[in-house]
C-alpha cells in the first residue's frame, strides 16, 4: 500500500485523541484501529500498523507503573506466560482468517467493546491495598489473561479495560493495582503480536510510528487534565468515531 499525506493527516490527529482518550478513561483502542480504518487500510494491515503505535504508548504507561512500584511480578509474571501464548495463537489466527470474515466480527464485537468501556459500573470502587496472593487469585488472573490475550492478538480494541473488569471484579483487586498487572500483561500482548504481525508483512513501519508519537502525546496531555473533566467528553468522542466506522462498513 501507497503511503499519502491523507493518509497521515487522517490516522495522526486520531491517534492522539486515542492517547487522550484512554489516558482520562480508556478505551483509546476504539479509536486508534478504526483511525486506520478510516484512512482506507486493509483491515490486516489496520490491525498489524496499529499494534506498534499501541505497544508504544503502552510501553510508556508500563515503564511508570513499573518506577511507582505498583506492579507485583509473583502476579504479573504468570499472566505475561498466559498472554504471551493467547495473543501469538489469536494473531496467528487474524493473520489467516479472511478480511471479510474479520469486518464481519467488526460489526459484533466494536458495538459490545464500546458498552464495557462505556458502562463504567462495570468498574467497581474498591478499596485499595496488598490483596491476598491465593490460588484463586492467580488462577483468575492467569486465565484472564489468556483468553484476553488470544483477543487482543486476534483484534484488540478494548484490550486494558476488559483486563481490569477482569482483575477488579472476578480477582477482586484494588483498581490501582488491576490497572498495573493489566498494563504489564496490555504490553505483552501489543509486543508479541506485533512481532507476528511484522514477520506477516502486514505492518506499515513509517505510519505506525508517526502514529505512535501522536499517540504518547495524547496520553500525556490527557493525563494532565482532571479525570472529572476528561470523561465529560471522551464517551461522546467513542460513540461518534464507533458511528462513522459502522457507516463505513455499510457502505463498502
Amino acid at each position: 500500500m501507497i503511503l499519502t499525506v491523507k493518509t497521515f493527516l487522517i490516522v495522526c490527529p486520531l491517534l492522539f485523541l486515542a492517547g487522550f482518550v484512554d489516558s482520562i478513561a480508556g478505551g483509546g483502542g476504539l479509536i486508534s484501529l478504526p483511525a486506520y480504518l478510516f484512512a482506507g487500510l486493509p483491515v490486516h494491515l489496520a490491525i498489524g500498523t496499529n499494534k506498534l503505535s499501541s505497544a508504544c504508548g503502552t510501553s510508556l504507561t508500563t515503564v511508570r507503573f513499573i518506577r511507582n512500584g505498583l506492579v507485583r511480578w509473583k502476579l504479573a509474571l504468570p499472566g505475561v506466560a498466559a498472554a504471551l501464548a493467547g495473543a501469538w495463537c489469536g494473531s496467528r489466527l487474524s493473520l489467516i482468517t479472511d478480511e471479510r470474515v474479520i469486518r464481519g466480527i467488526l460489526f459484533a464485537v466494536l458495538p459490545a467493546a464500546a458498552f464495557i468501556v462505556l458502562n463504567r459500573r462495570l468498574f467497581p470502587d474498591r478499596e485499595e491495598g496488598q490483596a491476598e496472593l491465593t490460588g484463586r487469585v492467580l488462577l483468575i488472573c492467569t486465565l484472564a489473561a489468556l483468553v484476553i490475550g488470544f483477543y487482543d492478538g486476534f483484534y484488540g480494541p478494548g484490550t486494558g479495560t476488559f483486563l481490569i473488569i477482569a482483575f477488579t471484579v472476578f480477582a477482586r483487586l484494588g483498581v490501582n493495582s488491576a490497572n498495573a498487572q493489566a498494563k504489564v500483561i496490555n504490553l505483552t500482548t501489543n509486543l508479541t503480536s506485533l512481532a507476528v504481525f511484522l514477520r506477516g508483512g502486514t505492518v506499515l513501519i513509517p505510519l505506525g510510528l508517526a502514529a505512535a508519537a501522536c499517540n504518547m502525546l495524547g496520553n500525556y496531555v490527557g493525563s494532565g487534565l482532571a479525570l472529572s473533566k476528561g470523561t465529560k467528553i471522551t464517551r461522546p468522542i467513542i460513540l461518534a468515531v464507533l458511528a462513522l466506522l459502522l457507516l463505513k462498513l455499510l457502505t463498502e
